[in-house]
Order: C-alpha cells, then sequence, then structure tokens
C-alpha cells in the first residue's frame, strides 16, 4: 500500500499554564503508509505516549493537523476511532466481568454482527492461551493475563490502524512471542500498526520503519538499516542519537573505580 493514512503536520502539545507550562511535542511532522509496522522509540518523556493518546483521541488539546485515512481527526473524531484499535500499556478493566462478558460489550460498541462476535472472541482467546479463564472473573487475573485482554480488546474490531503503548508489559516470553507473530500477521494483511515503546529487540525485530523522538522532535525517521552503523544494534543507535551514551561511560567508570 503507497497511500498515506496517517499525516502529522506540526502537531505540538503542552502541559501547564504561565510559567509551569511545558511543552511535550514541539512539531512533529510524520507520514505513514499503509501495511508498515512503525517503531516510534524514545527515551522516558519523549513524548511517544502523548503522541498515541492524541492520535487515539483521548488527547484533544492540540495544535496542528491530523489526518488520518484522509479525515481531519479533530473533525471526524468518531469515525476514525471506529477503525483503530488502541493498546496501552496499563488501563482499568471492568474486573466484575469475564473476558467473554467484557469483549462481548465491546463488540456490540463496535456493532460487530453477534456471529462473527462469538468466533472472533473464541478465536483471539485460543490464541492468546485464555480459553478456559473465558468466564472466570478479572478481578483475579495476573498482570500478564489482564494485558492479553487488553490486546484482545484492541484488536476485537479487526482495525484498519492498531496503536501499541508499550504492549508488552506484563507479559513472559511466549506470549511475547504471539505478539510479534500477530503484529507481523496484521501487517501483512495491509494493517498499520503504530508500535511505541522502549524494549529496542522488539522494535528492531518487526518494524519496518523506525522513528526516534527526543524531548519532542523527530530526531531520526529511516529503517534499521539506514539507522545503524557498522553492526550497531538498534540499542547503541538509540543511545548515540539521544547522547545516553554519556550514561555508559559513567557506568564503566562506576565499575572501574569498584575493582
Amino acid at each position: 500500500m503507497n497511500e498515506s493514512v496517517i499525516v502529522l503536520k506540526g502537531l505540538r502539545k503542552s502541559y501547564g499554564k504561565g510559567s509551569e507550562r511545558k511543552e511535550v511535542l514541539k512539531g512533529i511532522d510524520l507520514e505513514i503508509k499503509g501495511g508498515q509496522i512503525i517503531g516510534y522509540i524514545g527515551p522516558n518523556g519523549a513524548g511517544k505516549s502523548t503522541t498515541v493518546k492524541i492520535l487515539c483521541g483521548l488527547l484533544k488539546d492540540f495544535e496542528g493537523e491530523i489526518l488520518v485515512n484522509g479525515l481531519d481527526l479533530k473533525q471526524n473524531e468518531m469515525e476514525i476511532k471506529r477503525k483503530i484499535g488502541y493498546v496501552p500499556e496499563t488501563s482499568a478493566l471492568y474486573e466484575t466481568l469475564t473476558p467473554n462478558e467484557y469483549l462481548g460489550l465491546l463488540s456490540t460498541l463496535f456493532e460487530i454482527p453477534e456471529d462473527k462476535t462469538k468466533e472472533r472472541i473464541e478465536s483471539l482467546l485460543k490464541f492468546f492461551g485464555m480459553s478456559e479463564h473465558a468466564n472466570q472473573r478479572m478481578d483475579s487475573f495476573s498482570k500478564g493475563m489482564r494485558q492479553k485482554i487488553l490486546i484482545i480488546a484492541g484488536v476485537i474490531n479487526n482495525p484498519e490502524i492498531l496503536f501499541l503503548d508499550e504492549p508488552l508489559s506484563g507479559l513472559d516470553a511466549n506470549s511475547v512471542i504471539l505478539v510479534k507473530e500477530m503484529l507481523t500477521k496484521l501487517a501483512a494483511q495491509g494493517k498499520t500498526i503504530f508500535y511505541s515503546s522502549h524494549l529496542m529487540d522488539v522494535v528492531e525485530k518487526i518494524s519496518d520503519r523506525i522513528v526516534l523522538i527526543n524531548e519532542g522532535v523527530v530526531i531520526a525517521d529511516g529503517t534499521f538499516e539506514e539507522l545503524k552503523l557498522d553492526n550497531s544494534s538498534l540499542e547503541q543507535v538509540f543511545a548515540r542519537l539521544t547522547g545516553s551514551t554519556e550514561n555508559v561511560e559513567e557506568t564503566n567508570a562506576l565499575f572501574e573505580s569498584l575493582n
């Protein structure tokens, strides 16, 4: 797919007022084609989660223009929300519900036909090894089990665009493999994946394109092959571009002093 499904023009976002006002996003310009997995990375506080929340319509007070499938986000929020999925790092679940009840509720909100709802819920729960917990109250779930339900909730509507903000939080190694497999298959179907994370190894392996943000601005944008030098890992690229190599030098100096 060659059409741009997400376009950001001069995206700015600030928090606070007066002398305490802080600009988190300082003019983000991005154009994302369909069928791509975008790795959106940066240090803590760089503006990753803020960007994702704006794109999902959760933060409305921003400057600049956002187009999703050619539609202005500010003018077509509800229509856009029907076509996207969102997986946060943590979110409040209706813990007194079971996965079947919770996912059924979401399916109703998305107006998914009843026959497709049952099939989709059963397939997704089975994929993540959660079938035996389908009718168990979620207040007894572990962090990893809750995260699996959040991921399933993010794709239950078969979204054209999937936004993920640190989606692997609390998952074991096997579940991480399942998520990577799922994202690869979704992209192959022409879905667009916007993956925000600080886990470099996962981003490096699944992303078609990597966007590195630091202090509210994009400082690198390209494939991993384009961004790396020699045989550098993505972690090394990240450290070089964000200036965090100083931390490595300080750590080395500390351990040398202990010897």
